[in-house]
């Protein structure tokens, strides 16, 4: 008993074996997601021109997110958008302790994904009137229509980390834990 008191108390909450390889990622992510906002609006001018196709089925297409994922919980409050800077600050510190706990490198890469995309989103809710969103997925035939939501690349860097996580659990051997809670 005391020997795993021992061991709870020995886990790093800040800084782990992987954090390196984890914030590493997450800036890269961050940067990418940044620049790309930065260059479409005031290089590429992407707002006044609409809508720019890339290819048959991808456009680009500015929006403005002022909610969550796809959408949902839209606020146009300034207590609302706060709250949910608020949320998203709360798990991030959630994922960095889980971060600092890992020791598989797959895992931490995993997990800057997920952090380096909230913190890029978080980013634009505080000198935008929400996250931009600017890639728009359809696929259009003639008996046939869909449209994904229109994302951006830090939403591509946290569904990537995700579908990692996924695939880390489902692949076998040691998975990794959450933080245990005390």
């Amino acid at each position: 008993m005391a020997e795993a008191a021992q061991t709870s108390a020995q886990r790093p909450y800040a800084w782990g074996p992987c954090s390196t390889l984890g914030l590493s990622v997450a800036l890269f992510a961050i940067l990418v997601d940044q620049v790309s906002k930065f260059w479409l609006l005031y290089g590429f001018d992407l707002e006044s021109r609409a809508r720019v196709a890339l290819t048959p089925f991808i456009d680009l297409v500015v929006t403005w997110n002022t909610g969550i994922s796809y959408g949902l919980l839209q606020q146009n409050g300034l207590l609302g958008a706060w709250a949910l800077l608020a949320f998203k600050v709360a798990a991030v510190v959630f994922l960095w302790i889980w971060l600092a706990r890992v020791s598989s490198r797959f895992t931490a890469l995993a997990l800057g994904l997920i952090i380096g995309g909230a913190v890029g989103n978080g980013i634009d809710r505080l000198h935008w009137p929400g996250v931009m969103d600017f890639v728009l997925f359809h696929v259009e035939t003639a008996g046939f229509r869909f449209r994904w939501y229109v994302f951006n690349l830090a939403d591509a860097a946290i569904v990537a980390g995700v579908a990692a996580l996924l695939y880390d659990s489902l692949r076998g051997g040691s998975p990794q834990k959450r933080p245990d809670p005390e």
